[in-house]
Formats: C-alpha cells, sequence, structure tokens
C-alpha cells in the first residue's frame, strides 16, 4: 500500500469517534473496500490514460480544523448568495446567503453532521462497488464538509448561488474531501457557479463528490470553473438524476491544476428529460486533464446535447471520455456528442474516447472526436492581412473555443465565463484580442 492510501487510513483513524449520524459502519466500509483494492493501475479501462503511480507516492495530511486565512479580493465579482470554503472547511465570515427566497435551504454539511437526522446525510453512505471508483470511496470514508441544499416545489431562484471553493498555500500538502447533495423539488429552478480557484501556489489535493436531484420539469443552470494552482490534484465527480421534463444545462472550464479528473454522470431516468452538457479543456505546460462522461439515456423522448473542446499545448495531455448508453425501452432519444481538439505542441498528447451504445428502438443518436492543428489556410489569411503569427493562432485558438460557450442563455453567465477563459488563454499562449462581445 503506497503513501497515499497510508494517508487517507490515518485521515479516517483521526476522525471524531463519536458518530451522531451513525455513519460509521458504512464509512468503515468505503475505507476497507479502498484500501483492500488499491489504486487502479493502466491496465484498468476508466484510468488508462491518467496513471497515479507518482500519486500514489505522496502523503496528505488532513485539512486543519478551521478555514486558513486569503485574499478576500478572490471574491471580487462573486457575489451573494455564495458559500465559501478554504482548504476544505466552510468559511462563514466571507459566506453571504442573503437574496435567498423562501423554500431555500443551503447549510454546510459539517453542521448537518453535528446536529441534523441520520436520513438527512444518508446520501453519504452510497456504496461505490468498482475498483476505478477509487475517490469516491475515499470521499465516502473521509468527506466531513460540503454544501447541502434543497429548493422547495414551485420555488425559482432568481440569483444564481455561488459555491466557491478556496486553496490556499499550507506548511504540508493537505487533502480535503467534500460531498454535496442538492434537490431540487418539482417545478423548482435554480442557477449554480461553483468557483475552484487557488489563492497562491499550493501542492495541496481535493476530492469533491456533487449529487444533483432534479424534480420533475425543474431546471438546472450549472456553471463550474476549475482553475486551481498549478501543482494542485483535483478530482471531481458529479451524479445526476433528471426526472420528467427536467432540464439541466451545464458547463465546465477547466483551466487549472497539475492533475485533474472531473467525472460526469448523469441518468436521465423521467420522460422528456433534456441535458445540454458543454464544455472547455485547457492543457499547457506539463498539466494532465481528464473528464469523463457517463450519460444514460432510461426513459422515452429524452435528449442530450454534449459539444466539448480541448487544447494540449507544451507537454501537456487531455483526455477526454464521452460515453452515451440508450437504455432498452428509452426510445425516441435524442442524443449528439461531439469532441474536437487541438494539438499546438509536438510534445503534447489527447486522448479522446467516444463510446455510444444503443439498445432501443427508434432512436437519433450521434457521436463524433477529431485531433488536429490549426488550419494552415486560416493562419495564412490571417497573415496575409498583416496579422503576426502568434496573434493569428491566438485568434483562431479563441475562436475555436467559443462554440461550447454559446450555448448559454444567460448572456451575464457567458460573458462571465469568457472573460474567465480569455484570462486563461492569455496566460498560457500570450495576450492578444479579447473575447469582449459575441461573435459576428
Amino acid at each position: 500500500m503506497g503513501a497515499l492510501l497510508d494517508s487517507f487510513r490515518d485521515a479516517f483513524a483521526a476522525l471524531p469517534g463519536a458518530d451522531s449520524q451513525q455513519l460509521g459502519a458504512g464509512r468503515r466500509q468505503a475505507l476497507d473496500a479502498l484500501l483492500a483494492d488499491g489504486l487502479p493501475g493502466p491496465r484498468e479501462e476508466a484510468w488508462k490514460y491518467t496513471p497515479l503511480r507518482a500519486l500514489e507516492r505522496r502523503a496528505f495530511a488532513a485539512a486543519d480544523a478551521t478555514a486558513p486565512a486569503f485574499d478576500a479580493a478572490l471574491l471580487d465579482g462573486i457575489p451573494a448568495p455564495r458559500l465559501v470554503f478554504v482548504n476544505g472547511r466552510h468559511d462563514a465570515a466571507h459566506s453571504d446567503l442573503s437574496g435567498l427566497p423562501a423554500g431555500v435551504v443551503v447549510e454546510p454539511l459539517s453542521r448537518t453532521l453535528a446536529s441534523g437526522e441520520p436520513r438527512d446525510v444518508n446520501f453519504i453512505l452510497r456504496r461505490y462497488d468498482q475498483r476505478s471508483e477509487v475517490f469516491a470511496r475515499a470521499n465516502a470514508a473521509l468527506a466531513d464538509e460540503g454544501v447541502i441544499l434543497r429548493v422547495d416545489a414551485g420555488v425559482q431562484v432568481q440569483a444564481p448561488l455561488h459555491l466557491v471553493f478556496i486553496g490556499v498555500p499550507q506548511s504540508g500538502d493537505r487533502a480535503w474531501h467534500l460531498r454535496h447533495f442538492l434537490d431540487l423539488r418539482n417545478d423548482a429552478r435554480l442557477d449554480i457557479v461553483e468557483h475552484q480557484l487557488a489563492d497562491g501556489d499550493h501542492a495541496h489535493l481535493a476530492n469533491d463528490v456533487l449529487h444533483l436531484y432534479v424534480g420533475q420539469r425543474g431546471v438546472v443552470r450549472h456553471a463550474r470553473i476549475q482553475a486551481d494552482a498549478a501543482r494542485a490534484t483535483r478530482f471531481a465527480r458529479t451524479d445526476v438524476v433528471l426526472a420528467r421534463e427536467a432540464d439541466y444545462q451545464r458547463f465546465d472550464l477547466e483551466l487549472g491544476a497539475g492533475l485533474s479528473r472531473h467525472e460526469l454522470n448523469v441518468r436521465l431516468e423521467g420522460d422528456g428529460a433534456r441535458l445540454v452538457a458543454n464544455g472547455v479543456l485547457l492543457g499547457d505546460g506539463r498539466r494532465h486533464v481528464d473528464t469523463r462522461l457517463g450519460i444514460e439515456h432510461i426513459a422515452r423522448d429524452t435528449a442530450c446535447e454534449l459539444l466539448w473542446r480541448g487544447i494540449a499545448d507544451g507537454r501537456s495531455r487531455v483526455v477526454f471520455h464521452g460515453g452515451i448508453d440508450i437504455r432498452a425501452g428509452a426510445d425516441g432519444t435524442d442524443a449528439a456528442l461531439s469532441n474536437k481538439n487541438l494539438l499546438l505542441s509536438a510534445d503534447a498528447e489527447i486522448d479522446s474516447q467516444p463510446v455510444l451504445v444503443i439498445d432501443a428502438d427508434e432512436v437519433k443518436a450521434a457521436h463524433g472526436a477529431t485531433v488536429g492543428q490549426l488550419d494552415a489556410n486560416a493562419l495564412f489569411y490571417l497573415r496575409s492581412r498583416g496579422i503576426s503569427e502568434p496573434q493569428a493562432r491566438r485568434l483562431l485558438t479563441v475562436a475555436f473555443c467559443r462554440e461550447p460557450l454559446l450555448a448559454l442563455e444567460d448572456d451575464g453567465l457567458r460573458q462571465f465565463l469568457l472573460t474567465r477563459l480569455d484570462a486563461a488563454l492569455a496566460a498560457a499562449f500570450g495576450s492578444g484580442d479579447a473575447l469582449d462581445g459575441e461573435p459576428a
């Protein structure tokens, strides 16, 4: 057993012995499964392109009991309502839940663990039976903080809820495991923006699992900006269930961390459920960016649209797995996946795996993936108009990244994400024309 799992075992031993929520047995089972199976190797298909050998040799101390200080300027432009966590701990001083309407309950998981009812945290006891679910198992054993949100039936939340997760340097490398549960009842609506940020350079490990249930005719708009420190390690898993005629739209910007992996699993369980999930994966330097989609169409007349763009420069590696499974009986499904990638360096690597499994009749489904370089004719055209080669390459790269963002219906959110993407591209590839305004 390597240093990583040893440190997880030590963190488990340090958890409070008095478990008021009676989770101890379930946590122990998750830890035992994790230690028995160990970390997956390169022969494990789900981890084939993301080796864990270097990480296995690292040890991480548990997060401190209280949130450390950080530069509050990081919160500029992130209005209330917001919930802030620093190095895995809730920061009450910088959180502000004002503006939420009646019928919405938001609180940190730690508060519910301390004083809530056992049924309020039973989602922690979810079992993960696959060896590939290694970090979900670690989360089940060790999560002691996160977000619990419940929105009553018919409640329309107008202002976006911002969930802010900040990593700051501390002595030694730390690990934290956050578990989130978001429950929207029938006819409710909510906009969520996740900010995963860094205040200075660090090499911590963050391991998040988020459960989201969207009730009948519920509407959720969900954006996630991952801009962690260049040496950080971040594992994230999002499990979503959509009821009848639920509408879930999300966008992911993967801009930071030395090693990052996000697993997005969505089950369309109700007739007429709809999913739009788009994203941009930016690899530069020696970064490793891994995104896995697992979309299951279970009910009739469901639809998903998945539009993803990847960029790899320097010695980076970008990995994308797009899985769509149309189950028997899911007639009327309309599913589409597009994954296009730009390889900007001979030393970079992109691995794309589109997977489509159809077990139903009368469906419309398409998937495709490409990996290529910038168009030489387009570069020549821009150069002939007096544009320098670096600026021409940047303009084409910016244009390549725009398409997934255009599906966002909220103009303000779209412009906010465009600004963040522009700043990341400028940092990675040099300055150039900004992304202000909409495309012609």
